[in-house]
Order: structure tokens, then C-alpha cells, then sequence
């Protein structure tokens, strides 16, 4: 016990955030990436659903995928982050790259008290009754091969249209993966910029939480 009443203790006013790795795995690129936003001041977990397996070429980490399923990935996250959803505790951002925004985004919209949405790489399906006031914020090359142009923009005006606050932006020239510095997607510049934008997301959606708390 502090001393105070619980009506004066004052909640926590950064935000805990998932961050989910990449077809990959989870390899140091996600930990470094939870490093430089812990060092921002927030409190980060990074799950593995691959149970420490890591790949370095994209068609072992989709032939890993594929032998977990889909649906069993989506379990296992589910299983992770059911810990962190306390009645009394902070809300989350969800957050994750490539295959890991595809699963931020499934648990985000389905947590009624979720802060934000972070997704860097990757989309994912949406309901079509979907309906949410998430902010959400996307980090994408362009071109990128696994989220075309045509995904991309019917993704904005549906999320758009379901009540969501949605940025993207897009790296003209970068790969896919560019925020990895270990694969050859990897692109510095476009990496810094989206570190940057996306702290400063963060930093906004603890305003306000610290305003709601």
C-alpha cells in the first residue's frame, strides 16, 4: 500500500506496448527496436511465437509460418498478452513488424481498451463489420510487394470508415523489412525517420492516457 486513497493514486501515464516480431522471428533487430523505446521511457514486451527459432532469409521464415499456422501464431499471442490485460492496469499499444503488425492489428481491434495500433511492414485482413477509434499509424516501403498499392489504399478508407484516426507513411525506395539492418530490405535513412514518427505517436498516445487516467 502507498498511504493513499484509490481514488488519488495516480496510474501510469506511459502506455505498455507489444511489440510482435516479424516472419524472422525474433530476432536482434525487435530487441534493439524494444531497447530504443524503453530508453524512450516505455515499457515494451516482445513475445516469441517462434519458441527462439530465427531465420535470415524470408522463404525458411514463411515455410516456418506456415508449419505453425496462421491461427496457432494468433493463439500464441493471444496466450501472451493475456497476462498484461489487468482491469486496473495500463491499456496497450500493439505493435509489429511485417507478419507481427498483421497480428498487432487482429489483437487491437479485438481490445476494447487498447491505446494505439503501431504497425511497421504489415497489414492484415478486416472484418467487414470492423468498428474502432484506434489511432493507428503504419510504416510501409513503397513499392512493397507484400502490401500493394491497391491492399493499401482499400485497408486506409475501410479503417477510415470504421471510425479509426489512420496514418501512413510511406519510404520510397526502401525494402520491405527496411528497418532491420541485418537483411538487405534494411534502409538507414528510412529507418530513422520512421523511429522518429513513431516515437513521437507513442509520445502522444501517453498524453493521452495520462489525460484519460
Amino acid at each position: 500500500m502507498d498511504g493513499y486513497p484509490s481514488h488519488l493514486r495516480r496510474k501510469p501515464s506511459v502506455a505498455q506496448i507489444v511489440l510482435f516480431h516479424s516472419t524472422y522471428g525474433l530476432r536482434p533487430a525487435v530487441t534493439d527496436a524494444a531497447e530504443r523505446l524503453r530508453a524512450a521511457g516505455h515499457v515494451v514486451h516482445t513475445p516469441d511465437l517462434y519458441d527462439g527459432k530465427t531465420f535470415d532469409d524470408i522463404e525458411s521464415g514463411l515455410a516456418h509460418r506456415d508449419l505453425i499456422t496462421r491461427e496457432e501464431l494468433l493463439r500464441r499471442a493471444v496466450a501472451a498478452v493475456a497476462p498484461l490485460l489487468t482491469p486496473d492496469g495500463p491499456g496497450l499499444v500493439y505493435a509489429g513488424f511485417s507478419l507481427g503488425g498483421a497480428i498487432a492489428q487482429n489483437l487491437a481491434l479485438a481490445d476494447e481498451r487498447a491505446l494505439g495500433l503501431l504497425l511497421l511492414h504489415g497489414t492484415s485482413d478486416l472484418p467487414a463489420d470492423v468498428s474502432t477509434s484506434l489511432p493507428v499509424q503504419l510504416h510501409v516501403a513503397e513499392p512493397d510487394p507484400f502490401e500493394t498499392e491497391d491492399w493499401l489504399n482499400a485497408w486506409y478508407l475501410q479503417l477510415v470508415r470504421a471510425g479509426a484516426d489512420v496514418e501512413i507513411h510511406r519510404y520510397r525506395g526502401a525494402g520491405h523489412l527496411f528497418t532491420d539492418p541485418a537483411l538487405p530490405d534494411y534502409d538507414a535513412e528510412a529507418a530513422d525517420r520512421t523511429w522518429a514518427v513513431s516515437r513521437a505517436f507513442l509520445a502522444e498516445l501517453d498524453e493521452q492516457s495520462e489525460q484519460d487516467a
